[in-house]
């Protein structure tokens, strides 16, 4: 098969078949899970909903088709480094790409519209603003030949619903589409999208007589770690020292938040760099276009550090303050091991970060349904931060999916908690809710229940209360933990229209609880100075490492061959993944082949890689047997 598909066949000729596009341009052997019933339908002119995690492979949904039917491929896509990224891997593996974007120059952009015009082109990415503003849709429709487009595929198709976590209201347009090219099939794919949203970007896109295709959510290479938020910085610098060496991304909730940890990661020496709306275009480009090509650059972010972040050997997201929903925290924790290879999703969390996230979306100009929608999502996130079972099962049962058995592979299975008996702490801290009014907030409620001699408290009048002292047998950070689970649990709820305060949830639930006719066992954190002890312990002993991969690599090997990778993206100017992934390199070290023809059996080697990389990569394969041998 060529390695620039033709678009029009010669009499006689037959298309090529997805699994032939499959190995021979994209270098895998067999398609994964849902893949190939996607790739047949809109191969055969189906229209559908892709629903498929990061890393799962939702790009070759749409290529496989693109090289498999006449006409070029239109995707949408929201950000440019997206496109970048996706146009020069397919340039690498020898596919006809461009993208039309404002990040071009005018002679880049005027190159693709001739392509374009010419029928040079099997794949041609824009922004959903681009395709809808100005002539593109007329000059698509005025495309020369009887089939001249291929498909539609809307990436990031969340994007479309106000029930997504990242509405953009030009995606709503996109369902234009459907009217000026009924006959085109339409991909929508998206890793993050439960009930609702699925429902509205059917509806939204005309996807109604559409199939829906859902892979597993789960990310079993993933490793969800969650920590009681204590001190962010001091806890943040004991992961990152497993971490020293690789790429990751470290979230945190505002500019000057971003800033300060930024400084803070530099000064214990790691490469780390500051994102955010605030920074110049130019800067923040020049710390995305870093990020992309070195391999051990830690980016702090705001979540302005999106969507366009394509980079598969992000061995670490971790976040400082709680995300806004959680599919904010799967999309954002997703950005972690694409390559399949271990990686971790670590988060610090606390009462602190509620009042604050509350108060944005109260502030915002959002309508008054929207701000519920939002304030749902927000209960739903926290829910999951204290349950008291496995991470991942709760995370995938938001999204309609089940996970039968315990994963084996985040905090709460690695380490399981003792039930304690908390009715009686429970009850005292409903107690205080009431009695203080039920309008105050959690540092206030624990502030009263420990005796603190607080100005505060003195004014009003709350040292003269019943409950005032009566909580010595929690700490501080103990009271914190059990704030969260009631309101996690629907005992405590947020004060409407309040500051952070806190009152009573349905007196269903919190009078059985008074009346000592429920008990109430949750799992408690244990007393400040033995966490303290453990913190470093904990930190160690829970995170994946070298034994999780293969152990037959060569890791001497895969140095060498890692050293000329990096050379080869300097000479051409693409990130270092571009080339080739980690897992490619790691399964060369591993299998060691020593023909074209044993190269063409490594995942990730297509016909075009194979005729670049070939010979380079079976000379470095040779030199490491010769200085094998002769040690």
């Amino acid at each position: 098969m060529s390695s620039q598909p033709a678009r029009e066949l010669n009499q006689g000729e037959q298309a090529p078949t997805p699994l032939e596009v499959l190995q021979q341009v994209f270098g895998y052997s067999s398609f994964r899970g849902p893949q190939e019933a996607i790739v047949r339908h809109v191969v055969a002119g189906g229209s559908g909903l892709v629903l498929m995690p990061t890393g799962g492979g939702k790009s070759l949904c749409y290529q496989v088709p693109a090289l498999c039917r006449p006409g070029v491929a239109v995707v949408v896509s929201p950000l440019i480094a997206l496109m970048q990224d996706q146009v020069q891997a397919l340039l690498q593996q020898g596919v006809r790409a461009a993208a039309l974007h404002s990040g071009l120059s005018s002679e880049e952009s005027a190159a693709a519209w001739r392509q374009l015009n010419a029928g040079l082109l099997d794949l041609l990415y824009v922004s959903p603003e681009r395709l809808l503003n100005g002539d593109l849709l007329d000059r698509l429709a005025g495309l020369p030949g009887p089939e001249p487009i291929a498909l539609f595929a809307i990436d990031e198709a969340h994007c479309v619903s106000q029930w997504g976590h990242d509405f953009r209201p030009e995606y709503i347009q996109l369902g234009v589409l459907a009217e000026r090219f009924p006959t085109v099939p339409r991909l929508a794919l998206t890793a993050t999208a439960d009930s609702r949203t699925r429902t509205e970007i059917v509806n939204r896109l005309a996807l109604q007589q559409g199939q829906v295709f859902v892979a597993s959510f789960d990310r079993p290479n993933i490793r969800y770690l969650l920590r009681h938020k204590d001190d962010a910085r001091g806890q943040l610098l004991r992961f990152l020292e497993d971490h020293r060496g690789t790429s990751g991304i470290v979230y945190a909730r505002s500019r000057s938040r971003v800033d300060r940890f930024a400084a803070e990661l530099r000064a214990a020496g790691l490469n780390a760099l500051a994102y955010h709306a605030g920074l110049e275009a130019r800067e923040r480009s020049g710390v995305l276009e870093r990020f992309r090509r070195d391999s051990a650059v830690v980016v702090v972010a705001t979540i302005a550090f999106g969507m366009g972040i394509d980079k598969p050997d992000v061995r670490f997201v971790a976040h400082v303050d709680l995300p806004k929903s959680l599919e904010a925290y799967y999309q954002e924790t997703g950005r972690a091991g694409r390559d399949g290879l271990p990686a971790v999703a670590w988060m610090v969390h606390g009462p602190g970060d509620l009042p604050q996230l509350r108060r944005f979306i109260d502030n915002s100009e959002a309508s008054a349904a929207q701000r519920q929608i939002e304030h749902a999502k927000l209960d739903a996130l926290i829910g999951f931060s204290e349950a008291p079972g496995c991470r991942r099962q709760m995370l995938l049962q938001h999204f309609g999916e089940q996970l039968l058995e315990p994963c084996g592979n985040c905090d709460r299975c690695l380490e399981p908690q003792t039930l304690v008996d908390v009715s009686v702490p429970a009850q005292k801290l409903l107690s205080a809710a009431w009695r203080t009014g039920q309008r105050f907030g959690a540092a206030h409620l624990v502030d009263v229940l420990l005796g603190a001699n607080t100005e505060r408290i003195r004014q009003l009048g709350h040292d003269q209360l019943s409950v005032y002292g009566i909580g010595h047998d929690l700490d501080r950070g103990q009271w914190r933990t059990l704030v969260r689970q009631l309101c996690s649990l629907g005992y405590l709820q947020p004060v409407p229209e309040g500051r952070g305060g806190l009152c009573w949830g349905g007196e269903e639930l919190v009078k059985p609880l008074l009346r000592g006719e429920t008990r109430l066992e949750l799992p408690l954190p244990p007393p400040a100075q033995q966490r303290l002890q453990a913190a470093s312990r904990s930190s160690r002993s829970t995170e994946p490492g070298a034994g999780s991969r293969a152990a037959d690599v060569d890791q001497s090997l895969l140095l060498s061959l890692k050293a000329w990778r990096r050379e080869q993206a300097r000479e051409q100017a693409v990130p270092p993944y571009v080339v080739f992934h980690d897992r490619t390199l790691e399964e060369l070290a591993a299998r060691r082949p020593r023909s074209q023809a044993e190269l063409a059996g490594i995942s990730g080697i297509g016909a075009a890689k194979l005729e670049r990389y070939g010979d380079g990569l079976l000379a470095i394969l040779r030199a490491d047997d010769r200085a094998a041998a002769s040690s």
